[in-house]
């Protein structure tokens, strides 16, 4: 899939040929959808406003969109016909361990690839000048989730989790934090456990939260009924720090089941101008409120387009020209650095936020432990 480049400022196509750039979502099953088309819909927004104000270097900017599915091997190979076809460089994805595949093939193919959404740490076995993300690391933001937790007064955390590089990491980066300030960390495999099982191991943990570890909507949707309906957890807190009640599809399935339930989002307390504005461009393109993802998408081709501007398209040079990046974004000034442990070019940091759905309105978010 294209989407071929916006009229210009003028009004009229330009002539000059196109500057691409590929994009990488989840746009079908089993990827997760919905994350996906608000992802598309920040990167086309992104890309229709730099078109609007001429392109780059007089040329247009042009996304050629690959479905990854959520799948390692898939993105791989879109990662290769996309290289094949010229692009400048490669945006998107949302799924950590889809990203992490992408990452690799494109540093080895000397692609840069400015990764919009996907945190694990380790997105790449060894350090690349190539690869450089807009989102904040997983080490970083879940740390600052367990910090929430502890304030909260819980230092007894369940985390019900499935076999998978991004959940292993996440119950790691909890597990360090939490016990080194006196918390524990209980692990229960939804392999092995149907939703029913799990409730009676949470009484027999004596566990006060219970942090959703696992794929959307199953297991999550059924783990957080099953929970709700059992009077002896009434007073249990669920936790999703991997933000799977950030979209609507949570509501839709779980109603006010779903409220209440503390994840994070990288997201400003307040907006300024520019997040306003972009806010409300995105809303009228997805018919519905924006998600941090869509943001961003947005700020993703914001910094590819001024690099191009700035370095022109060859790969080479744009992979070069991270560390000299200050762009101003819908969440902030995006700048990127080498953090501790991570091999890529990282903005360090995002704002960040622990929130939650209201339940009195499950449509407005409650922001529980700020971040800037």
């Amino acid at each position: 899939m294209t989407t071929p480049p916006e009229p210009t400022a003028s009004g009229h196509r330009t002539d000059a040929p196109a500057v691409r750039i590929g994009a990488l979502a989840p746009l079908t099953r089993p990827g997760w959808v919905e994350a996906g088309q608000h992802l598309l819909a920040g990167l086309e927004l992104g890309v229709h406003e730099a078109n609007e104000a001429g392109g780059v270097g007089g040329r247009p900017l042009e996304l050629v969109v690959r479905d990854t599915a959520a799948d390692p091997r898939r993105a791989e190979a879109a990662v290769d016909e996309l290289a094949l076809l010229g692009v400048a460089a490669l945006a998107g994805e949302y799924h950590s361990v889809v990203a992490r595949a992408a990452a690799t093939r494109a540093d080895a193919l000397g692609v840069p690839f400015l990764c919009s959404s996907a945190v694990l740490d380790t997105l790449t076995d060894r350090p690349t000048d190539r690869v450089a993300r807009i989102a904040p690391a997983q080490s970083h933001g879940w740390r600052l989730y367990a910090d929430f937790l502890l304030g909260a007064g819980h230092t007894r955390v369940a985390v019900a989790t499935q076999p998978s590089l991004y959940w292993a990491s996440g119950t790691r980066v909890l597990r360090d934090h939490l016990v080194a300030r006196g918390g524990e960390v209980v692990e229960l495999d939804m392999s092995t456990l149907t939703p029913s099982a799990l409730c009676d191991r949470l009484v027999a943990e004596d566990a006060t939260a219970l942090l959703l570890l696992v794929g959307h909507p199953e297991p999550a949707a059924p783990i957080v009924a099953s929970v709700r309906r059992d009077e002896r957890l009434s007073a249990i807190l669920i936790g999703a720090p991997a933000g799977q009640p950030e979209f609507a599809e949570w509501t839709a399935l779980l109603g006010t089941d779903g409220a209440a339930i503390p994840f994070l989002r990288y997201l400003p307390e307040r907006p300024g101008p520019l997040g306003t504005r972009v806010g409300a461009a995105l809303r009228d393109r997805l018919g519905a409120a924006p998600s941090f993802v869509a943001f961003e998408g947005y700020d993703t081709i914001t910094v590819l387009a001024d690099v191009l501007r700035t370095h022109g398209p060859d790969r080479a040079r744009i992979a070069a020209a991270w560390p000299d990046v200050a762009v101003e974004g819908t969440r902030g000034t995006i700048r990127f650095s080498r953090a501790a442990g991570i091999g890529v070019w990282q903005w360090a940091w995002p704002p960040v936020q622990v929130v939650d759905r209201d339940p009195a309105a499950p449509g407005r978010f409650r922001v529980l432990h700020p971040k800037a």
